[in-house]
């Protein structure tokens, strides 16, 4: 039987960035230590468990049914001594200098992100904040980075080292400029399809109006495809086009640009949002902020 009460606690971290990083370099790297250091600290770990704990495959160093076991207690366990060693002292708003990191895609950013702002300015006007660009690919890596405390993100896979609460539903609409369109609304399908489209979306080459005509035997023509819905007001203006996005997007944009707003004629369904923190750097005022400045502007919208 191992001496568990010799075990060194940095094993526990070394545990912990295997199982998020499920490498050992890059955990190596986030822990500063060497890849030597990291192999020797995995050996002490499968001695002490009496099991290999991380196999190394094509996907990298995948977890063994005890490693699974294992992560949950030692997650709460590790969180659990931070807190004791933190410095506690009660949060006021009104006074506090925190600075806030928050993660978001631009279209989040659009619609609520001025609703946290003003929120801010009000009640807590020396804390600060940043809005970092942020979707369900990136936010794991900038949270292991450090470089944000809080996500909203749109249908979010992330491993368990997150907490996650979903605080609501969104759904696609479409922008357009109808007087240049040459168009009456509502949209009709064969209106739709004749447009050009502008296509927002992470990898620049297809979202979901793509997978949702495709089903139906359809297809559209994409003319300008863009990575930001903030880019979208000069390409539509004017312009004989369609965009179809988020509707908290397409309603911030419209009340700026002139735009208008209106209903999609295919079926695109609606997505979950859901807020990340981190259990180690959690601050339920600010998560507080993000939800309620979502459920307003989602009330605006009904």
């Amino acid at each position: 039987m191992v001496d568990i009460s010799r075990l060194d606690f940095n094993l526990a971290t070394t545990f912990l960035a295997l199982w998020e990083e499920r490498s050992v370099s890059r955990a190596a790297h986030r822990l500063s230590l060497s890849q030597s250091a990291v192999s020797a600290s995995l050996a002490r770990l499968r001695e002490a468990a009496d099991d290999p704990l991380f196999v190394r495959t094509r996907e990298g160093m995948q977890p063994t049914l005890r490693a699974i076991a294992m992560a949950e207690p030692l997650q709460d366990g590790v969180a659990r001594i931070h807190t004791a060693f933190s410095t506690v002292t009660a949060f006021d708003p009104a006074t506090s200098r925190q600075h806030f990191s928050l993660g978001m895609s631009d279209d989040f950013q659009i619609a609520i992100g001025p609703l946290i702002a003003r929120r801010l300015a009000a009640e807590a006007p020396r804390i600060s904040v940043t809005f970092r660009q942020a979707n369900r690919h990136r936010v794991e890596a900038l949270f292991a980075a450090g470089e944000i405390d809080f996500a909203l993100v749109a249908q979010p896979n992330v491993r368990s080292g997150l907490q996650q609460q979903e605080i609501g539903q969104s759904g696609y609409t479409c922008l357009l400029d109808p007087i240049a369109c040459g168009l009456t609304l509502p949209l009709r399908l064969e209106d739709y399809l004749a447009l050009p489209h502008l296509l927002v979306s992470f990898s620049g080459r297809e979202g979901i109006v793509d997978h949702v005509l495709k089903n139906l035997g359809l297809s559209r023509r994409v003319q300008t495809a863009l990575t930001h819905f903030s880019a979208l007001p000069p390409f539509l203006t004017g312009t004989r086009a369609v965009a179809t996005l988020p509707v908290h997007a397409a309603r911030s944009i419209a009340a700026v640009s002139g735009l208008t707003v209106c209903a999609a004629p295919i079926d695109l369904g609606e997505y979950s949002v859901s807020l990340l923190w981190q259990r180690t750097a959690d601050n339920p005022w600010i998560r507080q902020i993000i939800r309620d400045a979502f459920a307003q502007f989602r009330k605006t919208e009904n």
